[in-house]
């Protein structure tokens, strides 16, 4: 049986409440682990850029060749992606100067464009059917995406259009109960999903600066060391949980 044929379990989580808060930890800790990495640790943009692609490689390599959703594989591969693609908009935007006007619209088309390949080729979106290679391909560059968009969408907003960090996190934040509220109403589950995944990455984005950056640009100054620190050691303990329950539901099936 070939690579295109091979058929897995699901190979993402179930979508709840844990998820969520996951996922907007992860996007938070995207922005405050670059921002740590390039500027308090002294590796810079370039450096911490290429060791992160490698470490988003090396875990890429072991969640491809999992059979199954395994917590801990797929979390790591989760932050390094929001570091990944939280670097990949700050080089655009620093070293590059491309606007983030543009960056937001070039990552847009981009996600549009790999959402219409992966709908033509596999006839859904859905992540409750992540069973072969090639649909996993196809979620993991939606998720890059996602988060490139993401960071540059929320940049343009707390930065470029001045709306703050807090102003920020309170309308990001407002437009995922919206989305929930639309879901909840009957909208798309497909079409809803994606949107909040989308909008948790300005909205952990915006919550990141404003937790880090120092009062006097209007953020609560706790710097992105502890605050780095402090959402890492909570992804950590709702991962294990995860994959205690998980193990404990394998068990019992045996």
């Amino acid at each position: 049986m070939n690579a295109t044929t091979a058929r897995w379990l699901n190979k993402v989580p179930e979508v709840t409440l844990s998820f969520w808060v996951i996922k907007i930890l992860s996007t938070t800790v995207g922005e405050t682990g670059a921002d740590f990495l390039a500027v308090d640790a002294g590796f810079g943009a370039g450096r911490t850029s290429i060791g992160m692609a490698a470490l988003l490689g090396i875990a890429l390599y072991y969640q491809l060749r999992t059979k199954a959703y395994t917590p801990w594989i797929y979390w790591l591969t989760v932050v390094l992606v929001s570091i990944v693609g939280t670097q990949i908009t700050d080089i655009l935007t620093d070293k590059l100067d491309v606007s983030l006007y543009t960056s937001t619209a070039i990552f847009s088309v981009l996600l549009a464009v790999n959402f219409l390949v992966w709908y033509r080729a596999e006839h859904n979106l859905s992540i409750r059917e992540i069973v072969t290679p090639r649909r996993e391909w196809f979620y993991w560059t939606t998720v890059l995406c996602t988060f490139a968009l993401g960071t540059a969408a929320g940049d343009l907003a707390t930065e470029a259009l001045g709306l703050g960090f807090t102003l920020g996190a309170v309308i990001f934040g407002a437009l995922i109960a919206a989305t929930l509220i639309a879901w909840r109403l009957g909208a798309n589950v497909v079409l809803t999903f994606w949107i909040a995944y989308i909008l948790t990455r300005p909205f952990g984005a915006s919550l990141g600066d404003l937790l880090t950056q120092a009062k006097t640009y209007g953020g609560l100054g706790m710097g992105a060391t502890w605050t780095s620190a402090i959402f890492l050691c909570v992804i950590v303990l709702l991962v294990a949980v995860a994959q205690i329950n998980g193990g404990n539901r394998k068990a019992l099936t045996q």
